[in-house]
């Protein structure tokens, strides 16, 4: 039993080695949220300069994602709502200037990527997310002269379950729909 399980860890580690890495491009990834605002508007908002890595083996249909967002780029449209999302009633940037997203699993249709399981930690909680790829591609990019790979996904997650209670109370939803893109050149 040791052996197979020995043989089993020893090929988990040879298929993620194989991987290959890519730098996400943070002109290309963003992860932008909206928040329904008492059933009368949609309040949006997003994070840009988003970083990290991509690992992608299209052949063995693995993947992994490690995906930084700094709280201090998030952007409204309005330099006030901005502040108040960056203050201790929502985001606390002071406190937890990073979310963080780490894939634990990526799901495919065929040789498509159709989602990516992970963990998402936001104001210093971790909590599982299911992100479903509404596209995936990987190119020859003629400007950075790399294969770049990347995707759209979107999940909708209860924002309590990471503590982010604001008006809850008062009646504004708890369900937040997020969108993340991100592009990552092979390196």
């Amino acid at each position: 039993m040791k052996k197979i399980l020995f043989t089993a860890f020893t090929a988990a580690l040879a298929a993620s080695a194989a991987a290959a890495t890519y730098k996400i491009d943070p002109h290309h990834a963003n992860a932008r949220f909206a928040i329904d605002h008492f059933a009368t508007s949609t309040n949006i908002g997003g994070f840009y300069n988003l970083n990290g890595t991509l690992q992608f083996d299209s052949a063995k249909r693995t993947g992994g994602i490690d995906l930084s967002i700094p709280v201090n780029n998030l952007q409204s449209g309005s330099a006030d709502f901005t502040q108040h999302l960056k203050s201790s009633d929502l985001f606390n940037a002071e406190k937890y200037p990073e979310i963080r997203f780490v894939s634990t699993r990526f799901h495919f249709k065929g040789n498509k990527v159709s989602g990516v399981d992970g963990n998402l930690t936001l104001l210093g909680q971790t909590h599982p997310v299911s992100l479903k790829a509404t596209k995936f591609n990987c190119y020859q990019s003629p400007m950075l002269k790399a294969e770049v790979c990347g995707g759209d996904f979107e999940t909708t997650i209860d924002r309590t379950k990471w503590g982010m209670d604001y008006l809850v109370s008062a009646g504004m939803s708890k369900n937040v729909k997020l969108n993340i893109q991100i592009e990552a050149a092979k390196q």
